[in-house]
């Protein structure tokens, strides 16, 4: 049987989701819904039709996607400056009630205004596409990195193109938030080098209340990993209004110490607000985290409080 995933985007020469230098595969899918999501287009598990407003050229000089839509879902939409052009220029409307996605629009939407995010690949197609840069993973002591929205959501593709993986020679890194059942973790730790490892906030009730799951799966899994020898990247979004407290810095290093060696560094995320142009792109109605930045202070703050505690710790 043919296996098959669905990748929303591909980066090349990435540097920050493990060492060296890296291919990063994000597949659609999360059963989390973080507010502050920096990737909205990942929390489904189908291809979406996405737009991004400021590559429309207006429908007087284009317009075909009004008349292929089957569902009639665009219309015309309101008038703007041109970013670029400075020239008046009319866009279009997306009903999403009406839309199903079937991507006529996108087909023929020549600036890319249009475009379908979601694509199926077969392991064997993702790993042929993967192995192309393995000299460049194997001089800089890079690998892949397979992220999403969360990959174990589509723990069987996720499962053979790690293996795929080992078998040419590259080093694997799962980006993940825990949140997947044990047998999961348990089919991907002999052919994982490395985790890149999600700790929201330590309390379960607010993480029910803000994330929409508890996180009881999260660390048992973060433990589970620890105790099969597995390494990990703990990384911490500090997000303000919800983790940036003292105290659940403070408990989540203490959590951390449990896992002993597994854990080889604490990354600090800083909040930002790049997510928000990304929910425009779909449509999104969901509610949307919006805060300050926080301060250069209060990150080397909890810098110097993890430090403290004996533990090694990078913000990025």
């Amino acid at each position: 049987m043919t296996i098959t995933g669905k990748v929303y985007d591909i980066q090349g020469f990435s540097v920050q989701d493990g060492p060296g230098i890296r291919t990063t595969v994000f597949l659609k899918g999360c059963p989390l819904r973080c507010p502050w999501c920096h990737s909205p287009e990942s929390q489904e598990f189908y291809t979406q039709l996405s737009w991004i407003s400021m590559r429309c050229i207006g429908i007087d000089k284009c317009g075909k996607c009004l008349n292929v839509c089957p569902k009639g879902a665009i219309r015309q939409g309101t008038v703007i400056q041109h970013m670029v052009t400075k020239e008046d220029i009319r866009l279009i409307d997306i009903d999403r009630d009406l839309c199903d996605n079937c991507g006529a629009c996108a087909n023929v939407c020549y600036p890319d205004a249009l475009y379908m995010c979601g694509t199926d690949y077969t392991v064997e197609e993702l790993t042929e596409k993967l192995v192309r840069d393995k000299p460049f993973y194997d001089q800089s002591g890079g690998g892949v990195t397979i992220s999403g929205g969360e990959a174990l959501s589509q723990p069987e593709f996720t499962l053979t193109l790690l293996k795929s993986l080992k078998e040419k020679g590259i080093h694997t890194a799962l980006d993940t938030t825990g949140f997947s059942g044990a047998k999961n973790i348990d089919a991907v730790l002999p052919y994982t080098d490395l985790f890149l490892y999600d700790l929201k906030h330590m309390r379960s009730d607010l993480h029910k209340q803000v994330i929409g799951v508890p996180n009881e799966i999260i660390l048992e899994n973060a433990k589970r990993i620890a105790d099969a020898g597995g390494k990990m990247q703990v990384r911490i979004p500090v997000i303000p209004r919800f983790n940036d407290s003292e105290e659940n810095i403070k408990e989540t290093g203490e959590f951390c110490k449990t896992l002993g060696d597994a854990v080889t560094v604490i990354q600090l995320l800083p909040y930002h607000n790049l997510g928000v142009m990304k929910h425009q792109r779909i449509s999104s109605n969901k509610k949307v985290a919006q805060a300050p930045v926080p301060s250069d202070e209060k990150i080397q703050s909890f810098k110097n409080i993890l430090e403290e505690m004996g533990l090694k710790v990078t913000v990025h």
